[in-house]
């Protein structure tokens, strides 16, 4: 599916599950995926981040760029992130941990769409889920 479908802004909800300490984080916010030319969308996040006993301000920029091997995710520095493709995994090591992604898209039109990341290693063991939807 091409990213282009996502454009416009989206309510935002994250969970994030830490399997070491049982601890959960919840990010609430907006994501933006606005396409600065025909081949790069740049997808921003701006949010909160709450469990128990505190709550900070979050946000991040990634880009979404199409090459001569299809559309990729790209980290705001221009290092790559992963390709991007719906419906199947992909995989980002990141030494000394491994994450493993999977982004999921409903209706047609889209209505929403989540994107999981597992992510294990030995300095991290979380499962995070991010769910876009159009209520913003």
């Amino acid at each position: 599916m091409d990213p282009t479908a996502l454009l416009g802004t989206w309510s935002l909800t994250r969970v994030v599950h830490d399997h070491r300490t049982g601890e959960r984080r919840d990010v609430t916010g907006t994501a933006t995926l606005l396409g600065e030319t025909p081949a790069r969308i740049r997808w921003s996040e701006a949010g909160t981040m709450s469990w128990p006993g505190h709550e900070v301000p979050v946000e991040r920029t990634l880009y979404v760029d199409l090459g001569a091997d299809g559309w990729s995710v790209r980290f705001s520095d221009g290092r790559p992130f992963h390709p991007w493709a719906v419906g199947g995994w992909v995989d980002h090591p990141c030494a000394p941990d491994h994450y493993r992604g999977l982004v999921e898209v409903t209706g047609d039109p889209v209505e929403a769409w989540t994107v999981t990341w597992d992510v294990s290693g030995p300095q991290k063991d979380y499962r995070m889920v991010t769910v876009h939807d159009r209520r913003c």
